[in-house]
């Protein structure tokens, strides 16, 4: 007994030496001009989801590019297969995916109505099957008729027979079009969170052990997206006097604690 007492002490001592902290295990700072890089981005393609009005374009320069340290993921007006828009939008399935950890982006939305850009997570398998109940991780989405607020959300299927629920906060952050914002999300066993420029946002506590409500305890990889109109990108109209937008981001950045 006396011995396990003293065990207990000095794992408690080390623990407390030695605490667990944050290490970087993938990121992409974007400093290689031209393409992004193909061994962390594969490319959605096509009219994908939402009824939006883009093409999403698979390697493409005009679409997605590195240039001045920044990727460039570009919504441009012009006729292509079929659309009357094209756009990029980049994951990292099956090369960057991970269960937990701290993900920290830079990015500056676009401006204008019809602009929806996000930074989100999907499941790498549907382990608890389609969407909404494998869940969902939107670290920032914008829309540009909103152009002052952001928005940080969760989705998953719920208890209330819906098969759909959701999560998440609309907050005010003036003129975010205007410079490089850092968003920081940190996903445990227990919470999911969302920052600002270091500010806590919104936090989504485990409210159970049920997939239902916590499907996040598999896999998930990174989606860095520019929407162009859609169900809710376009829900005040469009605007294509602007265009081409883009959707900037200086640097992902992914730690695990060690």
């Amino acid at each position: 007994m006396k011995q396990s007492i003293l065990l207990l002490i000095f794992f408690c001592f080390v623990l407390q030496a030695y605490p667990q902290k944050y290490v970087k295990v993938w990121s992409d700072e974007f400093n290689t001009p031209g393409l992004p890089d193909s061994t962390k981005w594969g490319y959605e393609v096509g009219k994908v989801r939402n009824n939006e009005l883009q093409y999403y374009t698979y390697k493409r320069s005009e679409n997605a590019r590195i240039a001045d340290t920044v990727l460039i993921l570009e919504a441009r007006k012009e006729a292509y297969k079929g659309s009357d828009y094209t756009s990029a939008s980049l994951l990292s399935k099956l090369k960057g995916d991970w269960l937990y950890g701290k993900f920290e982006f830079s990015a500056k939305v676009p401006t204008g109505k019809g602009t929806w850009p996000a930074i989100w997570m999907m499941p790498t398998n549907d382990e608890y099957g389609g969407w909404p109940r494998s869940g969902e991780m939107d670290i920032m989405e914008y829309v540009g008729y909103n152009p002052d607020n952001l928005y940080y959300t969760t989705h998953f299927e719920g208890t209330d027979g819906k098969k759909h629920k959701s999560s998440g906060i609309e907050t005010t952050y003036p003129q975010p079009y205007s410079k490089f914002v850092n968003f920081t999300f940190i996903w445990t066993p227990t919470s999911l969170e969302w920052y600002a420029d270091g500010v806590k946002k919104f936090t989504y506590t485990k409210p159970a052990d049920d997939k239902r409500v916590w499907p996040y305890n598999k896999m998930f990889y990174v989606i860095l997206n520019l929407a162009y109109g859609g169900a809710w990108g376009a829900q005040q109209g469009i605007d294509d006097a602007n265009l081409p937008h883009q959707f900037l981001i200086d640097y992902v950045r992914v730690y695990q604690l060690k």
